[in-house]
C-alpha cells in the first residue's frame, strides 16, 4: 500500500494528490503558521523518517513564506543598483527555517525529521515529526531512546536533523569531504 502512496506523491500533478490538495490548501493558508495534526498527511514519508503512531510521537504542520530574504533598505542617497536588495539568499534552507519555528513552539520535544507537503505560490508546506524525550514510551524503545540522552537535546539547532547536515556538507564521503567532518 505504502509503495503506491510513495507513487501518487512523486508525481502529484498526474495523481488524486492534485484535486486532493486543491481542497486542502485553501484551509491549510487560513490555519495558523504552526498547526499540530492528529496523523500524517504523508504517511508513507512519515513512516520512513521514524515516525510510529503511539504515544510520544507528534506530527506538526508548518507553512513559510518562500522566496529569498526580504531585504527592507532606504530609498535616498545610493543608486538602487548598488544597494543589494535582490538576490539575497538565505544560507539556511526553508524547511531548516521550518523546522527551528516549529522547535522554537514545542521546545519540551526534540525535532526527529521532516518531509516537503505541499507548495503554491506564497507558501512551502512541511510536516515536523516531533518526540517527547521524557514519554515512557520512548524511553522504553530500544530503537528511538537516544534521542532521551543529553547529547542530543535542541538537535535542529546545531544542525544534527538530516536536514542539518545536508546544510553543512555532512553528505559527502571519501576523498574531499575529510575536512567537512
Amino acid at each position: 500500500m505504502y509503495k503506491y502512496i510513495r507513487d501518487a506523491w512523486k508525481n502529484p500533478s498526474n495523481s488524486y494528490v492534485k484535486e486532493l490538495m486543491k481542497e486542502r490548501a485553501p484551509v491549510w493558508r487560513r490555519e495558523s503558521v504552526i498547526e499540530r495534526i492528529d496523523r500524517p498527511t504523508r504517511i508513507d514519508r512519515a513512516r520512513s523518517l521514524g515516525y510510529k503512531a503511539k504515544k510520544g510521537y507528534v506530527v506538526v504542520r508548518t507553512r513559510v513564506r518562500r522566496g529569498g530574504r526580504r531585504k527592507t533598505r532606504f530609498t535616498a542617497g545610493r543608486k538602487p543598483k548598488r544597494m543589494g536588495v535582490v538576490k539575497i539568499t538565505p544560507i539556511k534552507s526553508i524547511k531548516k527555517i521550518a523546522e527551528e519555528r516549529v522547535a522554537r513552539k514545542y521546545p519540551n520535544l526534540e525535532v526527529l525529521n521532516s518531509y516537503w507537503v505541499w507548495e503554491d505560490g506564497k507558501f512551502k508546506f512541511f510536516e515536523v515529526i516531533l518526540v517527547d524525550p521524557n514519554s515512557p514510551s520512548i524511553k522504553n524503545d530500544p530503537k528511538i531512546n537516544w534521542i532521551c540522552e543529553n547529547q542530543h537535546t535542541n538537535r535542529v539547532f546545531r544542525g544534527l536533523t538530516s536536514e542539518g547536515k545536508k546544510i553543512r556538507g555532512l553528505r559527502g564521503k571519501g576523498k574531499g569531504a575529510e575536512k567537512a567532518r
